[in-house]
């Protein structure tokens, strides 16, 4: 599935796109927000690219000017989401675009796909203590806070943090698209 907006393309993450995956996961200041290390090499973004970026409903969000990866957005069942009807939507994007409104952009088109072509009815958004770029995007997208959650081990980097989960549901979102 590919997803379009005014400025980007959302497509599969494909092997190809390793080096651009690097050249922002390694930044220290974009993974361990979200709960993972920086990547360590292009062979360590291959690796990420093959067993956890090629998931279903898991896009590389691409400039339509060059068409190179620099973000993800992508919808998954764990955490958060366990029901048929609900998924749990997650973003990161390089340093270099913090700012420009790209990963609200995907993100709103992720949410239209999921609940007009998936026929969700939920979904979930989360983020840890600290990361208020990616609250930020929650609020401007209309989630909802739901609770709050202590001591979560955050396992990928040895750590025990905060977590606060929001909520959009499909109801909300035909409002805020109106």
């Amino acid at each position: 599935m590919i997803l379009e907006t005014k400025r980007l393309i959302l497509r599969p993450w494909c092997e190809d796109d390793a080096e651009d995956l690097y050249k922002y996961a390694s930044d220290p200041e974009v993974g361990p927000p979200a709960g993972w290390p920086p990547h360590t090499s292009v062979e360590n973004s291959r690796e990420i690219i093959r067993n956890v970026l090629s998931a279903p409903e898991t896009y590389a969000v691409c400039l339509k000017e060059d068409g190179k990866a620099v973000g993800s957005v992508g919808l998954k069942r764990d955490d958060l989401a366990e029901d048929a009807d609900e998924y749990e939507l997650g973003y990161w994007i390089g340093k270099p675009f913090w700012g420009q409104g790209l990963i609200p952009e995907a993100a709103r088109e992720v949410l239209r796909y999921a609940f007009e072509e998936l026929g969700m009815n939920r979904i979930w958004c989360g983020y840890y203590d600290g990361n208020l770029k990616s609250r930020r995007v929650q609020d401007k997208l209309g989630f909802i806070y739901h609770h709050t959650t202590e001591g979560i081990e955050v396992s990928l980097i040895g750590e025990i943090r905060t977590g606060h989960a929001m909520l959009m549901t499909k109801e909300t979102w035909e409002k805020t698209i109106k």
